[in-house]
């Protein structure tokens, strides 16, 4: 059964009907999205929550509460009613799953990106088959509470970059977004933001949850997917980032998503050209 993206969009904008509608866009994502650079979609909120998994391409989402950058096989979720705005990097395939407001007990509060699986993604393929107009019957509910449960236990990814509220502690964090090979100490930081080290770093796990020195972590990976993502050498991005050297690069790297920089995207791809090629 076929829908247009036009008609998918005007049922998953309505809190009514089914708990879950899944869409799948892979052989026709190029035509639809073409290769047209960057596009930019304004700030939006939608009536349900999303779950959205990224298969090639690279997205950019932002919140209030800060943003992140999906690679291959993560997913980002993004809860009912959350303002945010996305960019989408060339031609962008990939699947979405809406969940009505009343359904989504027991998924996180806050914007987040997920570790996916491959019963997930079966799972997703499934329901993607499903009309977006009709209730679920039996075996279609059944199928949406394994996959809502999938959801649930998911693993939380380093790459949401939370941004702190207070005006001083954003000052700090965009000057190291700006300048991510900036390897000043805490000390200078808090003198720059005009507070002192104890303050800096209390504020700053209080509105990121994240010390100082692990939130820089967490920008600098985003930005190092990013840009390994257009195909920079890893010793040249080590080096934007303020490595003193390759290997102590990929060794944080590796710490933060099991991988080499190398191994990260050769994985992400034989899991892609794998499903692609034995589709659920």
């Amino acid at each position: 059964m076929s829908f247009s993206h036009e008609q998918i969009y005007d049922w998953i904008e309505r809190p009514d009907g089914p708990a879950l509608i899944a869409y799948w866009n892979d052989g026709d994502a190029a035509s639809e999205y073409g290769d047209r650079g960057i596009r930019e979609y304004d700030w939006h909120t939608h009536r349900r929550g999303q779950f959205h998994c990224v298969e090639s391409g690279l997205v950019h989402v932002r919140t209030a509460h800060g943003s992140w950058l999906l690679p291959p096989h993560r997913a980002g979720w993004m809860p009912a009613g959350e303002r945010h705005t996305v960019s989408i990097s060339g031609p962008m395939s990939g699947w979405s799953v809406f969940i009505a407001p009343d359904a989504c007990d027991g998924l996180p509060d806050r914007p987040c990106v997920l570790g996916v699986n491959e019963l997930m993604r079966a799972l997703v393929r499934r329901a993607s088959a499903w009309a977006p107009c009709e209730d679920l019957d039996a075996e279609q509910s059944r199928v949406t509470a394994v996959l809502m449960d999938e959801i649930r236990r998911a693993p939380h990814e380093p790459l949401y970059l939370p941004m702190p509220v207070d005006r001083r502690l954003l000052r700090v964090a965009h000057a190291v977004l700006d300048q991510p090979d900036d390897n000043r100490a805490l000390e200078d930081w808090a003198t720059r933001a005009g507070l002192s080290s104890r303050s800096l770093s209390r504020l700053f796990r209080a509105e990121t949850a994240l010390s100082f020195a692990q939130w820089r972590q967490q920008a600098r990976l985003s930005r190092a997917l990013e840009r390994l993502a257009e195909g920079e050498p890893v010793a040249v991005v080590a080096e934007h980032l303020g490595y003193a050297s390759v290997s102590a690069f990929i060794a944080m790297f590796r710490r933060a998503f099991g991988h080499s920089p190398a191994r990260y995207f050769e994985h992400a791809g034989r899991l892609i050209h794998g499903a692609q090629a034995n589709p659920a």
